[in-house]
């Protein structure tokens, strides 16, 4: 076994791209050509291009827009293992605050396999640490657990960061290693771990020249950051072996958003509260400090996600792809957008509440119930599931005045591929038996009042009287309804001791118990509707003007919009989008507005 710091984190030379014209964009075949022939009198002829009708049948048989529920199997690979990485401290970070002359610096991991992936799109496995305040000395001792990391080996990026909200992260350093070779007897890198030189040049600009400062000031002039690691191989792993996944620690991150919470939602939450049950009286909670924040949540659960959760983006208008991918002028900046609203909604800053649980037990059905506030004041849930199993969910809801923080789009942070997405809410039953039947034969709150919890007392804390409600109502992502059975798998093993309860979208009693949930909110009065301006960073306009298109999409045909940005793309279609644009422009010479006329 071999491994080496690398130089790149580039594996190789770049494959040559596929044209639209190799057919590789369309999902076509490339036309065969027929060999060339002669006429009688001898002359030659040109050859025949045959016809491929392969794409035709396939889009015939395709009912609606390309991507939802894919199928693709994952590819064969050979047995692979479980790998503790642990990154134990950094050395001699540059500062990057000059009052402080120090830093708050964080890690961010992303670990790429030299197994095949089912598409190019599928992300890498990424891992974040919590940030250390004020050092350039920081002793992390942050462990990730991975398994079905390949015999083949695996590339590890490690990027080193100064946390520095709302403005933008200074890099740090980044350390690439790159190991060959994996297999059950690996020595690997054992604690205390192995320290690599950072690349220099990969540090920011006001960091680099800070540190120049710090060290003529301390007179020393070494100029390059240390990271230390250490890497052990536990065993080999359970299959899919094709499917790298976090398996280790389960976490959550709680971000708060304070601007977000009073324009937006006008939702009291008590930053300074833990939410733990049974513990504090409600006059003791009402007397608490209270804050105007909207809480965004990440909640890593312990892998693997089953295979069959697998859902692409929806293409169901032409601008959707090109957002997606960011191409084009429009795509570019719809995508821009939303990387930054979900930057913005999952913040990092001082804040932020990091904490760890023990996976697969009733402590992470109970941290969960805490970071939805078990089932107080009727709230309804946006949510996302990554292939990684990482859960993000915000509260969110047909009432509330603008519609930005439940899009999908944005909660993945416009990933291709995702295990699921939709909508959950959370239930109170009269006694604890975690039921997963939609209608139990009891009362349930928040629908009808039950002596023992909220309103007027402390959420009970056992798991057993909570139901959790979830559905697949995603209209970027669309999840098949036959896949619901394995999300509700999933979930029992990652919140034991809690009932289940997954529901299509188009389920009427689903329908009905979300109206019961907006109508419990509206009486408790905790919806401020707020009409916002149009402004260029907000995805909810953006999303508005593409819905304020002139119907001509219908007829195949962009909208004057549409044109426009195409002209600023291409000059050369100018004089199309100026006879879209004015009235009668597009028109024969002669043709009437009113189409034609009946004979008399």
């Amino acid at each position: 076994m071999t491994y080496q710091q690398a130089e790149t984190s580039s594996a190789g030379p770049a494959a040559k791209k596929p044209t639209h014209q190799d057919g590789a964009a369309s999902g076509a075949k490339k036309t065969k050509t027929a060999p060339a022939t002669t006429t009688p009198s001898g002359q030659l002829k040109s050859p025949r291009k045959s016809r491929s009708f392969a794409f035709p049948l396939r889009a015939l048989t395709r009912k609606g827009p390309p991507g939802g529920f894919d199928d693709t199997p994952l590819p064969d690979a050979p047995q692979a293992y479980t790998v503790r990485f642990t990154f134990e401290y950094a050395k001699n970070l540059p500062p990057s605050d000059f009052r402080t002359a120090s830093s708050d610096p964080f890690l961010t991991a992303t670990l790429r396999g030299t197994q095949p992936k089912r598409h190019k799109e599928d992300p890498d496995l990424v891992y974040r640490t919590r940030t250390l305040r004020r050092t350039t000395e920081p002793e992390w001792k942050s462990e990730w657990t991975v398994a079905n990391v390949p015999p083949g080996g695996f590339s590890l990026k490690c990027r080193m960061y100064d946390e520095d909200y709302p403005d933008r992260n200074d890099r740090l350093g980044n350390v690439t290693v790159k190991v060959s070779r994996v297999f059950d007897q690996w020595e690997g890198m054992p604690p205390p771990g192995r320290e690599f030189n950072a690349k220099k040049r990969m540090i920011s600009k006001r960091a680099f020249i800070l540190k120049t400062i710090s060290g003529i000031k301390h007179h020393s002039f070494d100029m390059t950051p240390r990271l230390c690691i250490s890497m052990e191989v536990l065993g080999a792993s359970d299959p899919p072996y094709a499917q790298m996944c976090t398996i280790g620690p389960s976490f959550y991150f709680k971000h708060f958003s304070p601007m977000i919470g009073r324009l937006i939602t006008g939702t009291k939450v008590n930053r300074d509260s833990s939410d733990e049950p049974e513990g504090q009286t409600r006059g003791e909670r009402k007397r608490s400090t209270q804050k105007y924040d909207f809480q965004a949540n990440e909640m890593q659960l312990r892998g693997p996600v089953p295979s069959r959760l697998y859902h692409r983006y929806v293409e169901f208008k032409p601008i959707i792809s090109y957002m997606f991918n960011s191409k084009g002028l429009r795509g570019k900046v719809l995508n821009a957008a939303l990387h930054k609203q979900h930057h913005r909604v999952y913040n990092f800053d001082k804040s932020t509440q990091y904490d760890s649980f023990e996976s697969c037990t009733e402590e992470a059905s109970l941290t969960f119930l805490r970071l939805a506030h078990f089932d107080e004041g009727g709230r309804i849930f946006t949510y996302v599931l990554t292939l990684d199993g990482l859960l993000r969910f915000t509260e969110t809801g047909k009432e509330f005045g603008i519609d930005l923080l439940s899009k999908h789009t944005m909660h993945s942070d416009v990933a291709t591929y995702i295990a699921c997405s939709g909508e959950f809410l959370i239930r109170r039953t009269k006694h604890p038996h975690a039921s997963d039947d939609p209608q139990p034969d009891e009362k349930t709150h928040p629908e009808e009042p039950i002596p023992g919890g909220p309103p007027e007392s402390p959420p009970p804390g056992n798991p057993a009287y909570y139901q959790l409600i979830i559905d697949n109502d995603s209209g970027t992502y669309r999840p098949d309804k036959r896949i619901l059975p394995l999300l509700k798998d999933f979930l029992e093993k990652n919140f034991p001791g809690m009932g289940i309860v997954v529901m299509d979208c188009g389920d009427e009693r689903l329908k009905k118990l979300k109206e019961k949930q907006t109508a419990i909110k509206k009486s408790e009065g905790r919806i401020m509707n707020v009409v916002m301006n149009n402004s260029q960073s907000s995805i909810s306009s953006a999303e508005s003007d593409l819905d304020d298109r002139d119907g001509t999409w219908q007829q195949g045909q962009p909208s004057k919009r549409e044109a426009a940005y195409a002209t600023l793309e291409d000059p050369a279609k100018l004089k199309a989008a100026v006879q879209r644009m004015v009235p009668g422009g597009g028109r024969k010479k002669g043709e009437s507005s009113q189409g034609p006329q009946p004979d008399v």
